[in-house]
C-alpha cells in the first residue's frame, strides 16, 4: 500500500513535467471508434455505458475498453483488458501487453471515464494515440480535448451531453 502511493506521487510529477509541454489537437474526422477508459475502483456499470454508446450509434465490434482497479486479485478474471498499480512502473509507464495495446490503437473517440484523478489513469490517457479525448472536468484539462461536467455515476447525463456536442461539432 506504501508503495502504491510513493509510485503514485512519482508517476503524477513524471506526467506533470511531461504535460507541461502538452498541445492538443482534434482531429476533424467523424467518430468510428471508441476507446473507454474505466475506473473499476467505483464504477461498475461498464456494459451499462457501452450499451448507451451503441444504442446511439456506434458499433459493439469499434468499441474497446481498458479497465484500472486498485488491487487485482490473482483469481479474478476480465471481460477487457485490467491493469492496476502494480502494472506502474516506477519510471512512469504501464508495460502490460494488453494495456500498451490499448494505448497505442488510434482511436477516434477516447472516453476517459473517471472523475478521480489516479497517475495510472491519467498516464494511460495521456499515452493513448486517440485523436479526440473526452473526460470529466474534474481531471487535469491538459489530459482531454472536450470536458463535461457531470460526475461518473451519471453516465446517461454523460452520454446524452456527449453526443450532443459531438453532432455540434460535426464529429458524428
Amino acid at each position: 500500500m506504501f508503495l502504491n502511493q510513493i509510485k503514485e506521487l512519482l508517476t503524477k510529477k513524471i506526467i506533470t513535467n511531461s504535460l507541461s509541454n502538452v498541445k492538443l489537437s482534434a482531429s476533424d474526422d467523424k467518430i468510428k471508434t471508441v476507446g473507454i477508459i474505466f475506473d473499476e475502483s467505483y464504477f461498475y456499470e461498464k456494459q451499462d455505458l457501452v450499451n448507451e454508446l451503441i444504442q446511439n450509434g456506434i458499433f459493439e465490434s469499434d468499441i474497446k475498453v481498458l479497465v484500472f482497479k486498485n488491487v487485482i486479485k490473482k483469481n479474478e478474471t476480465f471481460d477487457y483488458p485490467a491493469f492496476s498499480y502494480k502494472d506502474l512502473s516506477w519510471s512512469g509507464s504501464i508495460e502490460q501487453k494488453g494495456v500498451q495495446e490499448f494505448m497505442n490503437e488510434p482511436f477516434d473517440l477516447l472516453l476517459n471515464y473517471y472523475d478521480t484523478e489516479k497517475a495510472a489513469l491519467i498516464l494511460a490517457s495521456h499515452l493513448s494515440k486517440a485523436s479526440f479525448k473526452v473526460g470529466f472536468s474534474t481531471i487535469d484539462k491538459r489530459i482531454n480535448h472536450f470536458m463535461i461536467n457531470t460526475n461518473a455515476e451519471n453516465y446517461k447525463v454523460f452520454i446524452e451531453e456527449l453526443f450532443k456536442y459531438l453532432k455540434i461539432l460535426n464529429k458524428i
